[in-house]
């Protein structure tokens, strides 16, 4: 991460700016998210004193000398640029104990206010005391009128609790920008299949132990459909391909963009030529990404350049659902839960294991065969994994 400083003039170059530093290509402006320190707190040299939220991810603002924070000039929510002075840091910390210390003087000299209970004594004192007054009792308030059987009955306003809106964050504003604008872009269609996960499940279960004491990361199903979907976009290049004005741009890696859902809002990074990667290579590389996006660590270029997304819905319960095109790719997997249902297999009826997929693809680009045989392939080849590690 680059950062950008320019220091604060002052007699006696005492006092350094904190500014917001580069955030990425092509990103202009972020959000001040929030402020991690206070003013008055003493920082080293790096370490971070806010955070600044961008299109996707959030990224400090790291002090360029150790000191003591003497103000902040800009304000949570505030839209900043690269180079915008947030902060400006003494380093002697000079400054800001003068600031203090006249603060405490100003508070000692202003008289302080008598205690509460002599202000209750001398009130009750100059309270004049008043003769009770012999007259008629009290008539008790009528009863409010009836309602008639049209007019509603309302519950009363002490039962209502009124909540403010939590502000949208910047991430999220851009995801829902980005997908609406994928929907008014493509043509979108939908194809759907379902496969038997039986044969997977297996293959896990018999080698999850072995592959995890050589490789030291989980087998999970992930890898294989990344796989899977790897030798579907051989089997059919056209859906690895893009639209670019009225040429058709053929790509000759395979970038996999995995949405990951973060407590921000969903991320996408990208396992970059996932073709040439092995089972335990693509586990290790979702598991950083994945660490990183829920962490809030991930950079701008490790979701950059994906060239095709699966979207895991399965995680949450979800049986079926129709992904949304991540421009500008072309089309996107969506993999759900996995459920016991009955199938006729050898004539038989059984119960196993099935899990749905769905392909959204763009239309202007991608013909309903070319969609129909990628999922079919993909259905192959999870069925017998076999064909993934002989990569037939």
């Amino acid at each position: 991460m680059q950062m950008q400083s320019r220091h604060f003039s002052s007699d006696n170059g005492d006092l350094v700016d904190a500014v917001v530093p580069f955030m990425g290509e092509y990103i202009s402006d972020g959000i001040l998210a929030k402020f991690l320190k206070n003013a008055g707190d003493r920082v080293q040299v790096d370490e971070p004193i806010a955070q600044i939220e961008i299109d996707k991810v959030t990224i400090d603002v790291a002090s360029l000398k150790a000191g003591v924070i003497q103000k902040f000039v800009a304000k949570e929510g505030d839209v900043v640029d690269p180079g915008t002075k947030i902060a400006v840091i003494s380093k002697s910390g000079e400054s800001v104990t003068h600031v203090a210390s006249s603060k405490k003087k100003l508070d000692e000299a202003a008289p302080k206010p008598p205690p509460a209970a002599e202000i209750k004594n001398e009130n009750k004192k100059s309270k004049p005391e008043t003769a009770p007054v012999m007259g008629k009792p009290k008539v008790p308030p009528s009863p409010p009128p009836k309602q008639s059987a049209s007019e509603p009955v309302l519950p009363p306003k002490e039962r209502e609790r009124r909540i403010s809106l939590v502000p949208m964050t910047r991430l999220r504003k851009r995801v829902a920008m980005h997908l609406k604008d994928s929907q008014n872009t493509f043509a979108m269609l939908k194809t759907f299949n379902e496969f038997d996960m039986t044969n997977l499940m297996k293959l896990r279960s018999d080698y999850k132990d072995a592959f995890f004491e050589k490789h030291g990361v989980k087998l999970r199903f992930m890898s294989g459909f990344v796989k899977a979907a790897v030798s579907g976009l051989q089997n059919q290049p056209i859906i690895n391909a893009v639209i670019d004005g009225d040429d058709i741009i053929y790509r000759d890696y395979i970038n996999i963009s995995i949405a990951v859902g973060t407590p921000k809002g969903l991320v996408v990074p990208v396992i970059c030529d996932a073709g040439r990667m092995n089972f335990a290579e693509i586990e290790k590389e979702i598991n950083t990404l994945a660490k990183k996006a829920n962490d809030g660590t991930i950079s701008i270029d490790e979701m950059a350049g994906g060239s095709f997304t699966i979207s895991n819905g399965g995680v949450y319960g979800s049986l079926l659902s129709t992904p949304i095109i991540n421009p500008p790719q072309s089309a996107i997997l969506g993999m759900y839960s996995i459920v016991k249902r009955p199938m006729v297999v050898g004539g038989n009826i059984i119960a196993t294991s099935m899990m749905y997929i769905a392909l959204t693809y763009d239309h202007w680009l991608i013909d309903g065969r070319e969609a129909v045989l990628f999922l079919r392939h993909i259905k192959e080849v999870m069925e017998d994994p076999c064909c993934l590690l002989l990569d037939i």
